[in-house]
């Protein structure tokens, strides 16, 4: 893909699932990428196996939902990989104790999943605006590419999930505000919207064949997604082949949305 060689990209919840997968497939074009999750060892795991293959890459363990934590690891990557050129924000949560209705959902576990899911989106945003701002222009003047990844649930709802859906739907929003902000000055915003993708954060539960038809009843693919999947579309839309792409929200669900 154009404009990925050489280029730095922090990738949140980089450590696993659609974040690994993005960052796999970053390094895998030439990038250089920051690991950026709370969970060191898998973090150090991931970095060493892209530098098996030859690229550059750190670990930064970071709480993304603290300003602290995220500003670090922001000047970390400039200072250690040369500047950055692009964000992917993968990291998210999603706590058993939102599987509620709104009215039994309580405060704590509100307001920690969009402390994660949209302050840590927000943060790395805030932080990272300045690096791309002052990268050098690509395509079309494009200065990179910033990449939220939301859900399904934050454009369509779901059945549970209080905390989660207002706090996926709030980085859509978020996401729309900074590609209008910032279009004009080269720094694109797009924002990725998955359905039911097999990540660790979904474990075996899908591994039923009958629990499986029941889940993928309404996708058309009659499947759920790999992370590689996500994480492709990912490194695309960072990339110089989507400079005339933003304030996108795109859905990657099978076709779930059309149903």
């Amino acid at each position: 893909m154009k404009g990925l060689e050489g280029r730095p990209v922090i990738v949140t919840g980089g450590a696993s699932g659609i974040g690994r997968a993005a960052a796999e497939r970053l390094a895998a074009e030439g990038a250089a990428v920051a690991i950026v999750d709370r969970n060191r060892e898998l973090a150090d795991e991931v970095v060493e196996k892209l530098r098996g293959h030859g690229a550059r890459a750190i670990a930064v363990p970071t709480d993304v939902s603290r300003e602290s934590d995220v500003r670090n690891a922001v000047e970390r990557t400039a200072s250690e990989l040369g500047g950055v050129g692009g964000l992917v924000t993968s990291a998210g949560i999603f706590s058993p104790n939102d599987m509620r209705l709104v009215a039994d959902v309580d405060l704590d576990t509100f307001n920690q999943t969009l402390a994660v899911n949209l302050t840590g989106t927000f943060l790395f945003v805030k932080y990272t605006l300045p690096r791309l701002l002052a990268a050098t222009p690509g395509t079309h003047g494009s200065r990179g590419g910033i990449v939220t990844v939301a859900s399904t649930a934050g454009i369509r709802g779901h059945g549970f999930g209080s905390g989660y859906t207002a706090s996926k739907g709030g980085v859509v929003a978020l996401t729309r505000l900074i590609a209008f902000q910032y279009g004009e000055h080269g720094v694109r915003a797009n924002c990725l919207c998955p359905g039911l993708t097999q990540t660790p954060m979904v474990g075996g539960a899908y591994d039923d064949p009958d629990r499986m038809r029941q889940v993928t009843r309404g996708v058309p693919l009659r499947r759920i997604a790999q992370a590689h999947e996500i994480g492709d579309l990912a490194c695309y839309l960072v990339s110089e082949d989507a400079s005339y792409v933003n304030g996108q929200v795109i859905a990657a669900d099978g076709g779930a949305s059309v149903v």
